[in-house]
């Protein structure tokens, strides 16, 4: 079951940025010029409103409606594997409901933020979701931004009682945990990094690629070390893997998306606005990330962001 969607949602699933106007509407154009370019750049895959597309920051309507132009824009070409899950359960269920109808090749559900739920009550709330749709569900497990962890365990209940959660985004740095996941989970659960620096390292546990906020300012490279990985050139992915290293690094400087919109903000991809409570990195990051920037991409002759 699923063995299809298994087999295509694998390698760089970019999570795309939402564009903002400057007065912080969303700009529906350029997201679609950036989902074009990540395909056209070599990303296996396509998703919206994860951590990097603000989704806390839009309506549950601008969120229906990021998902409806992406979809369209996609129209196929990749698989679309959108972020669908909130704070708030009759959310998560109304948004993983409208990407279905959408055609999402899956949903990326995270564990709910913030009410720090029992182990018990997030076991009910992911079979809740999972049982209301017929799509494959990602887990997007982040302990540091819902200050909790989703127990290997957890996981194993899961997968044994809904046949549709077939993967999960683990932004852990437990590297212990990560391992166990497959471990308990199953070989063919489908582990994608949501850490830039353990994208290499768990694709040689077993993982099925990385869904990394850095793919939004240097798909190319990101996708190719996937490429690498899957062609059996090891040492090319090792190296794309620490020549990505000081990106990554200052690409979490800050707070994801605001160096990642700075940073596309100079490459001339996007007006760099955030809608507050974020904002974009202090002058002096700016221009510490430009100076890393321009050893991957051939910057615009103009000053940073703001």
């Amino acid at each position: 079951m699923f063995e299809d969607v298994k087999r295509r949602l694998r390698g760089s699933i970019a999570p795309v940025i939402t564009p903002f106007n400057e007065d912080e509407s969303i700009d529906f154009k350029t997201m679609s010029d950036l989902i074009n370019w990540q395909i056209e750049s070599g990303s296996h895959g396509i998703s919206v409103t994860g951590t990097s597309g603000e989704p806390s920051s839009l309506t549950v309507k601008e969120r229906e409606q990021v998902m409806e132009n992406a979809a369209k824009t996609i129209n196929g070409r990749v698989p679309f594997a959108p972020g669908t899950g909130s704070v708030n359960h009759q959310e998560t269920l109304h948004l993983t409901k409208v990407a279905q109808e959408l055609g999402a090749d899956a949903a990326m559900v995270i564990v709910p933020y913030y009410n720090r739920p029992s182990q018990h009550a997030l076991y009910k709330h992911f079979k809740a979701v999972a049982d209301s749709v017929d799509i494959p569900i990602i887990i997007y497990n982040i302990p540091g931004r819902t200050a909790v962890n989703l127990d290997v365990k957890t996981y194993a209940r899961l997968v044994e009682d809904c046949p549709n959660i077939i993967g999960s985004k683990e932004a852990n740095k437990d590297f212990e945990h990560v391992n166990r996941v497959l471990l308990n989970c199953g070989r063919d659960f489908l582990l994608y990094s949501g850490i830039e620096l353990l994208c290499y390292p768990m694709l040689t546990i077993g993982g099925a690629g990385s869904i990394s906020a850095t793919a939004n300012v240097a798909p190319v490279q990101v996708a190719e070390m996937h490429n690498a990985w899957e062609e059996g050139n090891y040492e090319r992915a090792l190296e794309l893997h620490y020549d990505l290293m000081p990106l990554n690094d200052i690409l979490f400087a800050d707070t994801n998306p605001a160096p990642v919109k700075a940073a596309l903000g100079m490459m001339g991809k996007i007006k760099p606005v955030l809608r507050k409570p974020m904002d974009l990195p202090t002058q002096q990051l700016q221009n510490e990330i430009r100076e890393v920037l321009k050893k991957y991409v051939d910057l615009p002759d103009h000053q940073p962001a703001r």
